[in-house]
């Protein structure tokens, strides 16, 4: 591991993808980038990680048709005030909308903590994985 010009440790991709399999068993949310004619569009998520793939439920709509089929990136992140130390991981990849996804698919994917949840599956090819964890400065 090295330490870039702002004093973040650089994590390698197998600590990002450990990081990225432990917030989704934990429940944590990730956030969704998705491409749009007037400006990028970030949505909260919650994920699971299957086949070192990234899964969201998603329905029909704004979302699931922005995303399918381009590359978007991926965010997770945690704060450990205690501890003093925080980490951020981005995975950007293509996206892929699964219209009628197979049983095992759909149970891979996690119940969204929405209302009215889709019964499409959007996959997340980890193309570029990259980390960083760093100090977290007290008393600012």
């Amino acid at each position: 591991m090295w330490v870039d010009a702002r004093g973040s440790t650089v994590l390698p991709s197998p600590e990002c993808m450990r990081l990225l399999a432990v917030t989704a068993k934990d429940g944590g949310i990730g956030r969704i980038g998705v491409p749009t004619d007037q400006a990028p569009v970030v949505i909260p998520v919650n994920f699971t990680l299957h086949d070192d793939q990234i899964l969201v439920r998603v329905g029909t709509g704004f979302f699931s048709q922005a995303a399918a089929g381009h590359l978007v990136a991926f965010e997770v992140d945690h704060v450990d005030s205690d501890a003093g130390v925080a980490w951020s991981v981005l995975v950007r990849g293509l996206a892929t909308l699964i219209e009628s996804p197979t049983e095992i698919e759909f149970a891979a994917a996690p119940h969204p903590l929405v209302p009215e949840p889709g019964d499409m599956v959007l996959v997340v090819r980890p193309d570029i994985l990259t980390g960083r964890r760093f100090e977290v400065r007290r008393g600012l």
